[in-house]
Formats: C-alpha cells, sequence, structure tokens
C-alpha cells in the first residue's frame, strides 16, 4: 500500500489537524469493517438520512453519541433470548462500532428502528452568521457619503 506524508503542507497551516486525520482515515479506510451493511441518502437540499441494518437489535442494545464531528453507533447484544438450540445463525448479532465523520454544521436529528433498520435523521444547520446576505443597493447615496461629496465638489 503506497503511504503518503501530508506534514509538510501543515508545517505553516494552524487548525488544519481535523483535515489530516481526515485523510489519513480516507486512506485506511480501505480495510475498514463492512458490518453492518448501511445506506447514506440526500432527502433534501440540506438533509441527510443514515440507514444501518441492524437486525436481531433492539434499540437498549443500540448506542449513539456524538463527539467533535465524529457519528459512533455501537451496537451490542445485551444476551440470548432464543429458548430452543440455533441450528444455523445467518443472522449476525455481533457487536459494531461504526464511526462516521460529520461535517460543520451538520446535526442528528433523531434516530427509528424500524424492521430492523436504524434510520438517524441528520441537517445541515448553518448559523446566520454564516449564510449568504443580501445587501439592498439604494438609489440614494447615504447622507454621510453625499456630504462628503459636496465638501469635496465645494474645495475644487
Amino acid at each position: 500500500m503506497t503511504t503518503f506524508d501530508f506534514s509538510p503542507l501543515f508545517r505553516t497551516a494552524i487548525g488544519f489537524d481535523r483535515m489530516a486525520r481526515l485523510m489519513d482515515s480516507a486512506i485506511a479506510g480501505t480495510e475498514a469493517p463492512s458490518y453492518p451493511p448501511y445506506n447514506i441518502e440526500k432527502t433534501g437540499d440540506d438533509t441527510y438520512r443514515l440507514t444501518m441494518a441492524v437486525a436481531g437489535f433492539r434499540p437498549e442494545d443500540l448506542d449513539m453519541t456524538v463527539k467533535e464531528n465524529t457519528l459512533v453507533i455501537s451496537g451490542r447484544v445485551s444476551g440470548e433470548t432464543n429458548k430452543g438450540e440455533v441450528l444455523y445463525r445467518g443472522i449476525a448479532g455481533r457487536a459494531f462500532e461504526r464511526r462516521f465523520v460529520l461535517a460543520d454544521h451538520i446535526v442528528v436529528e433523531g434516530a427509528d428502528l424500524v424492521n430492523g433498520l436504524l434510520h438517524v435523521g441528520l441537517k445541515r444547520v448553518v448559523p446566520e452568521a454564516l449564510k449568504p446576505r443580501k445587501i439592498a443597493i439604494g438609489a440614494s447615496a447615504p447622507s454621510a457619503i453625499a456630504n462628503d461629496a459636496k465638501a469635496t465638489a465645494e474645495a475644487a
């Protein structure tokens, strides 16, 4: 496997350590576990849905936390509820932990467990200060600018 050293790029940059971690995890992502399977859908301009197949897990067997722009979903089956002997186990009930890096301003709206699928609603919530604003251009100049222009014309 080819490795890349990004340290020269970050020698004079401050605050880009998150980008370095993202690059490292993207390179190492080829060896990421594939259990449980999941889908990521874009459901609107600023909304997303993560759907994870967690057959055999109950809501109390699942744990979901968000910390430092990372969504961590883990599952651990608490105990066997089968009364009989299992002859074949095709539904995996093993413990898992999946990590998803969230972009800035992405918040988790909620989660539902329906028919063995965990649905997690995500939404981009951009603060008002970062949203683009339209500046109205008036036909007449504000009084301070008009007074400065008049004083300049009189001096000439």
